[in-house]
């Protein structure tokens, strides 16, 4: 799914478009910081950012530190961070930080709506081409049976012609379940195995190569209706 796709090395990171903050706007206040000003401000670049339709949350919780909040976000896949402090305030600009690189720019806030406009667009893009990278590698093709349980053992996506019968679906699981069960030298699968070794069918894809009129399905050898996917549950 999603989570297990678009990851980092830090933290699971979700798609820049799902239904939660976009951004997260965290002021930061020292000794002698004019509270009331940086609010004000606070509440003013949030203003913008949602009449430009990008969903942003402002952070001033008094109780937690500005970096129980930076991780805190960073759980949630929040996209962008924004940091506000005094010398920010001064300078008329924000650091905004990139959840999926820790890229930081500190932005002029006369420019901080198109900014982070093109930010999203360009995380956006980049998570989705990382993604089908990452997916496409991981992906094999397999015309025969002796070529499936290997490729499914290697923690592959595969692809296959597919007769498309619940019969023959069955046997998919049942004999890929085998095989890896006697790959490993075992005999049951323990039931607190976080991952089954069975093959299952995990969609009909939408955008499958042709399929050649005679076409053998991989198991049952009977004509293939449609390409199907197959992989472990995770």
């Amino acid at each position: 799914g999603a989570r297990r796709v678009h990851q980092s090395n830090r933290r699971p990171a979700r798609f820049v478009r799902a239904p939660l903050a976009q951004v997260v706007l965290v002021p930061i206040t020292y000794t002698g910081t004019d509270v009331a000003k940086q609010s004000s401000m606070c509440d003013s670049i949030a203003a913008q950012l949602s009449e430009a339709g990008i969903r942003v949350k402002v952070d001033d919780r008094a109780n937690y530190n500005p970096g129980w909040k930076y991780n805190y976000w960073e759980l949630k896949g929040v996209p962008l961070r924004l940091e506000f402090g005094p010398k920010d305030m001064d300078k008329s600009q924000i650091r905004v930080v990139r959840r999926d690189t820790n890229e930081k720019d500190d932005v002029p806030l006369s420019i901080l709506t198109q900014k982070v406009a093109l930010m999203l667009v360009t995380m956006q893009h980049e998570l989705l081409e990382r993604a089908r990278a990452e997916r496409d590698s991981n992906m094999a093709t397999v015309m025969k049976w002796e070529d499936f349980t290997p490729a499914i053992a290697e923690g592959k996506i595969v692809l296959t012609p597919f007769c498309n019968e619940t019969e023959f679906e069955e046997a998919v699981k049942d004999r890929s379940k085998a095989e890896a069960l006697a790959a490993a030298g075992e005999e049951g699968e323990d039931e607190r195995c976080a991952t089954p070794v069975a093959a299952k069918t995990l969609c009909i894809p939408y955008d499958a190569p042709p399929l050649p009129p005679g076409t053998p399905c991989f198991i049952s050898g009977k004509p293939a209706v449609c390409w199907v996917l197959w992989g472990r549950s995770y």
